[in-house]
């Protein structure tokens, strides 16, 4: 379960660090606090920020919950994508916006292989009592 500790924080780490990246280019365009909109490099980094809180939500129980059905290294094999797709995302993203969707897909695929296996996972549990 080490394995799966460490994609968590990691997972958590690059959320932060996202953050930060928000923060910078804050000050870098000018856009005061509370203020989310005003420059669209501005925005870009805060649509990636958003989103990755919005597909943590899935990715982190979704990784929990498959180590119960299936080895954990395959399992940190999907959140190791997850991961380097949100980079991807992130560097598409802030470039530009249409090429946002390949990082999106390479976290997105992980997400939804875990959900399978945790739907697969648990329906068969319920079936076999």
């Amino acid at each position: 379960m080490a394995l799966i500790e460490l994609i968590t924080v990691l997972a958590l780490l690059q959320f932060l660090y996202f953050g930060i990246l928000v923060g910078k280019a804050r000050d870098r365009y000018g856009i005061k606090a509370p203020a989310t909109t005003g420059n669209e490099l501005f925005e870009r980094y805060i649509r990636v920020q958003m989103n990755t809180l919005e597909l943590l939500v899935l990715f982190l129980p979704a990784l929990w919950i498959a180590t119960a059905y299936v080895a954990v290294y395959w399992v940190a094999l999907l959140g190791v994508v997850y991961l380097i797709g949100r980079f991807i995302y992130l560097r598409g993203y802030v470039a530009e916006p249409s090429k946002r969707s390949i990082g999106f897909g390479v976290s997105t695929l992980p997400i939804l292989a875990l959900l399978a296996i945790d739907l697969i996972g648990s329906v068969s549990r319920l079936i076999r009592g």
